[in-house]
């Protein structure tokens, strides 16, 4: 599969794209890591029908808070205490 860097694809993108549109999968690269995915339309709707849209956040409180049920969630108070960051942060000097 052809490789080419972000700013490769950028300087050539209508030839990336002619080259997709024959079918052919582009990967590409910033700094030579991985970073997209050119593929061809038919192959884009092919994925995508085969995966249900995630629910929203509205939809997924509402199925955690029925799955609850009407006792709730029982979390101690050390289970809710180990979720804080206990790290100090950053030092910050102010002067003004």
């Amino acid at each position: 599969m052809p490789e080419y860097s972000v700013a490769e694809a950028r300087d050539q993108l209508s030839r990336l794209v002619h080259e997709a549109e024959a079918r052919q999968v582009i990967h590409l690269t910033r700094r030579g890591r991985p970073v997209a995915v050119l593929l061809p339309e038919e192959e884009y709707a092919r994925l995508q029908s085969r995966q249900p849209a995630p629910p929203s956040l509205t939809a997924a409180i509402a199925a955690w808070r029925q799955e609850a049920g009407e006792e709730g969630v029982d979390l101690g108070a050390d289970e809710v205490s180990a979720w804080r960051d206990r790290n100090p942060g950053r030092s910050v000097c102010w002067k003004p």
